[in-house]
């Protein structure tokens, strides 16, 4: 992703290896601060996808995998080291998958490091192709509205809803992105909008209460990422996502989910068998170290929502654009 510094623009990413420790950009100090934070333990590790430093199913993969190649190369029991990635969060199914794959490269003997690099850049390759596939969806002039954040912070590189945005802005199409806060925790408002100015991007961001209104002013297509989508084309994504999908059938909007293989769990029947991750409620009722709620009152967090596949008009994967009851045909 390009980032802009002191020393000029370069190019980075979400999270890598580099002299024997996991680096990664610290997410939460977006878009105030870039840090880098880094770390030679998996159980560190896991815990940066809990709190999350890190965050975006693809990057969540990738991070876990980096943490099993610490693991293997500390010498620690690898199945422990599993269970202890794969409890760090329960929706996203890239984790699983990518302690899973790790499990299987090494139990080959495979080098740790190039299994870790190796199944980062694969998710680069994907969001590539990602883009490539969904870029021509956006036209001249269209108005694009986006979740949560989707893009190289959530992926490693390049994104999955913003990678056919990314696509359409290198093609030289004029076009505006509307980012959605996405409350409690501001994804969209942070790190979003963050890649987008970044980008050079047209865009602004809205309120997620206003997504209806801008909806119904004219809005071309709309495009999210999505956490885990279960074998009938249900998908859990940042919560906010269910109401858009909603709105954009009513209005006849094209509504799109950008994902890879890997976020694809055929394991799950329905989007009902998707467990939904609670979390704090200060990340409700706090911003910063300041309480903006009653003291007494509580709040609920659910930290997705499901949408029901009927209203998705297609999966934009690095295997092409899927209608629903296509998906099986891409079963790993």
């Amino acid at each position: 992703m390009k980032v802009r510094t002191e020393n000029g623009e370069k190019d980075i990413r979400a999270v890598w290896f580099e002299d024997g420790k996991v680096v990664m950009i610290d997410q939460r100090r977006l878009p105030h601060e870039l840090v880098f934070v880094s770390f030679d333990r998996y159980e560190d590790v896991a815990e940066s996808i809990r709190n999350m430093t890190t965050r975006g199913a693809p990057s969540i993969g990738a991070t876990a995998a980096y943490g099993m190649c610490l693991a293997a190369l500390s010498g620690c029991d690898l199945e422990e080291a599993a269970k202890v990635t794969k409890s760090a969060r329960p929706t996203a199914n890239d984790l699983f998958y990518a302690v899973d794959h790790m499990l299987n490269e090494l139990s080959k003997g495979i080098d740790p490091i190039v299994a870790a690099d190796a199944y980062a850049q694969s998710m680069v390759d994907k969001c590539t192709s990602i883009g490539e596939f969904g870029g021509p969806l956006i036209k001249d002039g269209f108005k694009v509205m986006t979740h949560c954040n989707a893009g190289a912070l959530a992926t490693v590189d390049v994104g999955t809803a913003l990678a056919p945005i990314r696509k359409a802005k290198t093609d030289g199409k004029k076009f505006f992105v509307y980012a959605s806060e996405t409350r409690p925790r501001l994804q969209g408002m942070q790190l979003t909008a963050w890649e987008l100015n970044q980008e050079g991007i047209d865009h602004a961001i809205i309120p997620d209460g206003s997504s209806g209104h801008f909806i119904r002013e004219g809005v071309d297509i709309i495009i999210v990422g999505a956490d885990r989508i279960a074998a009938n084309g249900d998908f859990a994504n940042k919560i906010g996502t269910f109401e858009k999908a909603v709105l954009a059938k009513e209005f006849g909007v094209p509504f799109y989910v950008a994902a890879p293989i890997s976020t694809f769990d055929f394991n799950t029947p329905t989007g009902k068998d998707i467990v939904i991750e609670n979390r704090s409620e200060e990340e409700v009722t706090m911003i910063g170290d300041v309480r903006i709620s009653p003291v007494g009152s509580p709040a609920l967090n659910p930290a997705f929502d499901m949408t029901p596949a009927k209203y998705v008009t297609g999966f934009i994967t690095e295997k092409g654009i899927l209608k629903p009851e296509e998906i099986s045909k891409v079963r790993e």
